[in-house]
């Protein structure tokens, strides 16, 4: 089995008079340690498929393995679990505590978890040694986006999970912060999903998958990744 296998899922939310399917029969594999481009336009269920992987949402039906766990029909204790040990989450908004410096920060991330690594240590890991007790308001949008990143960083994830993590970024901060998903990707092994509704994006990824109102029009493997400076768009 796929690090993480998708079977036949289903979102549907249920708002009164209308059912929106989110996702419609949804089939997919990421294997260890790839970086996967999810790809697609607004209101493809790019996002659905996220909150479903990060166990942020639950799926209407069909199943979801991750790293052998199944995910449908997890609740309570179990499900806080596996969202605070597994997975790390960067945001296209960058979530941090105004009131905090960046070291405390990522050290909130830390304190939930059995083995983090330091805080500042992550913070070196993002190029942030020389930040780490600047507040957020001191910081330009990447350097906030990188804070971030590092705090996902700092619980050692399994499965890092990007939702537009560049949205907010200008052209060349968002190529430094993708540089730095897919050098962390490369460099940790760790298994990272990016979602983005950039086509171009998607020769950066060691997997590709296009998502069209709900459903997997395409994926597929690429053998030979681009490294993201040479990426234009």
């Amino acid at each position: 089995m796929a690090y993480i296998d998708i079977k036949n899922v289903t979102r549907v939310y249920d708002t009164g008079d209308v059912k929106i399917n989110a996702l419609s029969g949804v089939d997919l594999e990421i294997e260890r340690g790839e970086l996967a481009i999810i790809v697609g336009p607004s209101g493809a269920g790019k996002t659905t498929l996220l909150n479903l992987l990060g166990g942020m949402d639950t799926a209407s039906s069909g199943s979801i393995y991750v790293d052998d766990r199944q995910l449908v029909g997890l609740r309570g204790r179990e499900l806080t679990r596996f969202r605070r040990y597994d997975v790390g989450f960067v945001f296209q908004f960058y979530n941090l505590v105004g009131n905090l410096t960046a070291l405390e920060n990522v050290e909130l991330a830390s304190q939930i978890c059995p083995d983090p690594m330091p805080a500042a240590e992550a913070l070196e890991k993002v190029g942030l040694a020389h930040r780490l007790q600047n507040f957020p308001a001191q910081l330009s949008g990447g350097e906030q986006q990188r804070v971030a990143i590092a705090r996902a960083l700092a619980k050692r994830p399994k499965l890092l999970l990007c939702d537009e993590p560049t949205g907010a970024l200008d052209y060349v901060t968002g190529k430094e912060v993708l540089r730095l998903l897919q050098d962390t990707c490369r460099r940790d092994g760790m298994t990272t999903l990016i979602i983005t509704h950039n086509s171009a994006l998607m020769p950066m990824g060691d997997r590709v998958i296009r998502l069209r109102s709900g459903r997997v029009l395409e994926s597929w493997i690429n053998r030979s990744p681009v490294d993201v400076e040479r990426i234009e768009w």
